[in-house]
């Protein structure tokens, strides 16, 4: 059977470009020059008969043609990828990206688990917090708040966050809290990139006005969960990602309540991985990992 397809350097060139909005960053990634990157990606324009990006100085654009066509061959790129792996090198290495908060806390904690019940499945791990659609190197699975909308990938939720405060023991006994109005004399310890929990928190809680004693901004969460270990201050702590402190005593929580709904945690696989026996059994373990 004949078939009419692009050619494959100029799709592993617009691949590249279209997932770092760059032609230069594309051509380091692939080992040629920005030229080359260039007339590949304007050969496929011609063949294809349709413009994908929008081209300004220093800077290039993906117009929603070139969005939806990245989606397409981007997951026939992995079908590929992965036939061939299979065949090339045996069984696929299981590619994991997440957060590194979630790593860090959660994920780490458990992964033992993982390991003692497929102790054939090869993991590498990764961290970042970039959106799924604009991750440069290859995965199997990405780990990400949701739910999100994101064509090509089918998504997995395994794990539903709340937020309340918490903070060390030694903090609570010198200044002790039994009602919101007491964080009033207390340092509120807050993330950079989450500005508006404890507005949230307090709104819920009946005290939005509350003015703190102080207040400490953190660049990163697990800078903050540090902080309020170190007894710095009150932290508004994800319930999952800070168990393993409430369990152990380092982090008490003078609140039963209320909580603030967070969002939940999805497992995001790209369509043409998802049926791979790798990723079909980490995911089932990441649904259970909280009850086992």
């Amino acid at each position: 059977m004949k078939r009419e397809l692009p050619p494959l350097n100029a799709l592993r060139a617009f691949e590249a470009a279209a997932v770092r909005l760059s032609f230069s960053e594309a051509a380091e990634a692939l080992h040629v020059t920005h030229g080359a990157v260039s007339r590949q990606i304007r050969l496929l324009e011609e063949w294809l008969g349709a413009p994908l990006f929008e081209r300004h100085h220093r800077q290039v654009r993906l117009i929603d043609a070139g969005r939806g066509y990245l989606a397409d061959i981007r997951a026939a790129l992995e079908r590929i990828e992965s036939a061939s792996a299979r065949l090339r090198q045996g069984p696929l290495p299981l590619r994991v990206n997440a957060p590194a908060t979630f790593t860090l806390r959660w994920l780490i904690p458990r992964l033992s688990r993982f390991q003692l019940r497929h102790p054939q499945i090869e993991l590498q791990l990764t961290t970042s917090s970039e959106p799924v659609a604009q991750l440069a190197d290859g995965f199997e699975v990405a780990i990400r708040g949701g739910p999100q909308a994101l064509p090509g990938y089918i998504a997995h939720e395994f794990l539903q966050e709340s937020r309340l405060p918490v903070c060390s023991p030694e903090l609570l006994d010198r200044l002790p809290i039994a009602k919101p109005a007491d964080l009033a004399r207390h340092t509120l310890l807050h993330t950079a990139g989450s500005p508006d929990f404890w507005p949230q928190w307090l709104a819920v809680a009946g005290a939005p006005e509350l003015q703190p004693a102080a207040s400490l901004t953190l660049e990163h969460f697990y800078l903050t969960l540090q902080a309020a270990l170190d007894g710095l201050g009150v932290a508004l702590g994800p319930s999952r990602l800070i168990a393993d402190d409430l369990a152990s005593g380092r982090l008490v929580q003078p609140f039963a309540g209320p909580r603030l709904e967070d969002w939940r945690y999805f497992a995001y696989v790209p369509e043409a991985r998802n049926g791979h026996p790798a990723v079909a059994a980490f995911c089932r373990w990441l649904a259970e990992a909280d009850r086992t």
